[in-house]
């Protein structure tokens, strides 16, 4: 690929001016003074410099606010950013401009177990594809998604349970050198809480949580409208939150998780199994003609009336919404947004979920406490890692990302 754009902000004030321009769209000299507290001159020079690092460009007169017109800036048209977000079966690659707005995006069947070498080989090469239809030739940075722990500033992945060859593989640089630019690399359930926060139901929500339910359980938290990660980065890792003590192993190697019941591989099992004990016709069907079930399938089960598949997905939003009303009572959400593969079970699941979560929590803290599905899709993993590479190139300090 060819060289990527070289430019980021230099300073606090410039990685705000660019962060207002994200967010807010084109504004005039004028306004940005206004919204970011400076003078006009201010505003003038640090707008030539990140004309200078190809990051902003004037683009024509604002409309008149009376006396003197101001001029209109906007971010660069040149800016293009890469958001790379892989689950445990399936990865999403997209491009954006430096608005986020969503140029083109491809999704592709991915075994996170066949190790970092050929997953990342598929994503580089879908992002390829993508760059093509795109008409992109370069990038200003990339941000990646993985579906387990993450030591954020390192870079690398750090023992996850689901990702066999993957502790320690520093995915932030490898990628780095095959694109030539800036990458962030975070938990992929950090990436869809930012994607929901920028484009999503959660866009005027200061404190939320953002649930995924997919082959494994996570969750990402937003603070006054920053993302949490905690001390060491495992802010959030729900799934592995003990709710039997004499559960089902879980691939974390304990007993008795909440992923261990609740997560898509866990619907499978107790799917298959419920097939094979000729417990479900539709299941057994199923089963049969496709070799094995995933949590899919269920929903399958479930859209032709099977009460065994209906049971299976109460039980499992039961124990989701035991966990998500002990989460209430302690951090008093704003939202939560239920996201992840799993949601594509749709309302029936929901329904569980809130029907536990209410029940179990304190009026005061639910009262107003919206719980609704994800509308992003897979483009939420996109938007929200090349949101979080956005930050790390409109921003002075290195080490931030949103």
């Amino acid at each position: 690929m060819r060289p990527s754009l070289a430019g980021r902000a230099e300073s606090p004030m410039q990685a705000r001016l660019l962060a207002q321009l994200r967010d807010e769209g084109p504004l005039s000299k004028a306004q940005l003074a206004d919204a970011l507290q400076v003078s006009r001159t201010t505003i003038g020079a640090e707008v030539a410099r990140l004309g200078e690092l190809g990051l902003a460009v004037e683009a024509g007169p604002a409309a008149s606010r009376g006396g003197r017109r101001s001029t209109l800036v906007d971010l660069s048209p040149d800016i293009r950013f890469a958001g790379i977000s892989i689950g445990a079966t399936g990865l999403s690659v997209g491009v954006t401009d430096g608005r986020l707005t969503t140029l083109a995006m491809h999704r592709r069947q991915s075994d996170i177990r066949q190790g970092p070498e050929v997953v990342l080989a598929d994503a580089l090469e879908v992002l390829r594809e993508v760059m093509a239809e795109a008409g992109v030739t370069r990038l200003s940075g990339a941000g990646v998604g993985v579906p387990g722990p993450v030591d954020f500033h390192r870079g690398v992945s750090v023992s996850p349970p689901i990702m066999p060859g993957w502790d320690g593989y520093p995915v932030r640089d490898a990628v780095s050198r095959d694109l030539g630019c800036p990458v962030v690399l975070d938990n992929d359930v950090n990436v869809l809480a930012v994607g929901e926060q920028h484009a999503g139901v959660a866009r005027a929500a200061r404190d939320f949580l953002f649930v995924k339910i997919g082959t494994g359980i996570g969750c990402g938290i937003v603070v006054d409208g920053e993302l949490y990660r905690g001390v060491d980065g495992c802010a959030g890792d729900i799934g592995h939150i003990r709710v039997d003590d004499f559960g089902p192993s879980c691939a974390c190697g304990n007993t008795g998780c909440l992923e261990a019941f609740a997560g898509g591989a866990a619907l499978a099992r107790d799917a298959t199994a419920a097939a094979r004990a000729g417990r479900s016709g539709a299941l057994a069907a199923l089963l049969e003609e496709k070799g094995e079930l995933t949590a899919a399938d269920v929903g399958l089960a479930v859209g032709q009336g099977d009460p065994v598949a209906v049971q299976l997905i109460r039980d499992s939003g039961h124990r989701v919404g035991q966990v998500l009303a002990s989460l209430v009572s302690f951090f008093n959400p704003g939202m939560i947004v239920i996201g992840g593969g799993v949601t594509a079970l749709g309302h029936a699941l929901l329904a569980e979920i809130r029907g536990v979560t209410y029940r179990r929590s304190l009026p005061l803290a639910t009262g107003s406490l919206p719980i609704v599905l994800s509308e992003l899709g897979d483009e939420g993993g996109v938007i929200g890692a090349a949101r979080m590479v956005s930050g790390a190139i409109y921003s002075s300090d290195s080490s931030r990302s949103a």
